[in-house]
């Protein structure tokens, strides 16, 4: 069984766990069924559209999802789907 490994502004949707083991062969798969269990996770994970949200990134063990199917990329048993926040931004004047 897959376990999604929540970071930890996502904790307190899931009852406060940072690990949730579900069943589920792809990303999608895994998704759903989290949220059926803890939809306020995954309503923060993916858009109206169904889409991940732009600051957020999903991996399947250390690979980016993206890079092995997006949404449809498989997941196995005793795989690890990792959800971060995106790290973004650019150099400050303050920096400088």
């Amino acid at each position: 069984m897959p376990s999604v490994h929540l970071a930890s502004y996502l904790r307190e949707f899931a009852g406060g766990s940072g690990v949730v083991s579900v069943e589920g062969a792809t990303v999608a798969q895994v998704l759903s069924a989290l949220r059926a269990i803890h939809p306020g996770v995954v309503d923060r994970i993916l858009d109206e559209s169904g889409a991940v949200r732009q600051h957020v990134n999903v991996f399947v063990n250390e690979v980016h999802m993206r890079e092995v199917g997006g949404l449809g990329a498989r997941v196995g048993e005793g795989d690890r789907v990792y959800i971060l926040p995106a790290v973004s931004g650019g150099a400050s004047d303050a920096l400088r």
